[in-house]
């Protein structure tokens, strides 16, 4: 999620309802203030484990633990949600053992919200151990060189076991810095992958899905895939393919693009922003 910039708020007049964004998603957003100029929100977005003040920042448990702290002091600092990461947890403990567990929320004891990346970063970080192809992503596993074949599918089938509140779908993703077909090829994958994930989704009634906007820096692939990932009724959108080492006026050229097309009712996931003074500039 983002943050809300500072300067003048207005309430909006609809402030008091509670919108709940699809028939069936388990989610609610109520946008509380919002800065007519910068476009900038404050907004409380209830999830399965209880609400979510936004703006705000997700501490990341990649392997389903932050690191030097435990669950019960990240409860005591106030902490709503924190991201856990399908592709690590896939790879171990693995999913079958975390359902035992009663999904990733009883394995970490953690009693609020839990958002869970897909594993499509993992093509990035971990590029010269994947290949990607439209089937999915076979990655070699960094633990024992065994090669594993990560699809849309099985991307929400390991969300599923792990019973986050938000699911990410799996995405094609590139570095930020790459230009040419590669960005436009995935791009139009990713959209194809989201209906894949749509598809694969067995607990729409209780795990929210959202979708990721690709399509690089170039304004003509992002507003694309704006046009076609809005016309799919999932409950929430993330900015994705940014934070990658472009320059900062393109970052936010591409976030102020997004967000101008992005439906005005539904949360907005800002992804990859690790530096908590860029947050009083990103949008809930």
């Amino acid at each position: 999620m983002a943050a809300v910039e500072s300067g003048t708020c207005e309430r909006p007049a609809d402030m008091a309802a509670v919108k709940c964004l699809s028939s069936s998603a388990p989610l609610a957003l109520r946008i509380v203030a919002e800065c007519p100029v910068s476009k900038a929100r404050a907004c409380v977005l209830t999830l399965p484990h209880g609400p979510v003040n936004t703006p705000v920042f997700m501490p990341v448990g990649t392997q389903g633990t932050l690191k030097g702290i435990t669950v019960d002091q990240l409860e005591d600092l106030g902490c709503q949600i924190c991201l856990g990461n399908t592709y690590h947890l896939g790879m171990r403990p693995g999913p079958e053992l975390i359902e035992k567990a009663s999904g990733l929320h009883g394995f970490m004891n953690w009693r609020r919200n839990l958002l869970t990346d897909s594993g499509g970063f993992q093509m990035v970080s971990l590029v010269e151990l994947s290949e990607v192809t439209e089937e999915g992503v076979m990655f070699r596993s960094p633990y024992d060189g065994k090669e594993i074949l990560l699809t849309p599918e099985q991307s929400i089938a390991i969300q599923n076991s792990l019973g986050s509140d938000i699911m990410m779908q799996l995405d094609d993703v590139v570095s930020s810095t790459v230009t040419g077909p590669r960005v436009e090829e995935a791009m139009h994958r990713s959209v194809r992958w989201l209906d894949r994930c749509i598809t694969a989704n067995k607990n729409p009634h209780r795990q929210n899905l959202f979708a990721i906007i690709q399509g690089g820096l170039n304004v003509g692939l992002r507003k694309a895939c704006l046009d076609e990932m809005t016309k799919r009724d999932v409950p929430g959108f993330a900015i994705g393919g940014l934070s990658g080492g472009e320059e900062k006026d393109d970052f936010w050229k591409m976030v102020t693009l997004s967000t101008d097309h992005l439906p005005r009712e539904k949360p907005r996931y800002l992804m990859g922003v690790g530096y908590f003074l860029k947050i009083p500039f990103f949008f809930s």
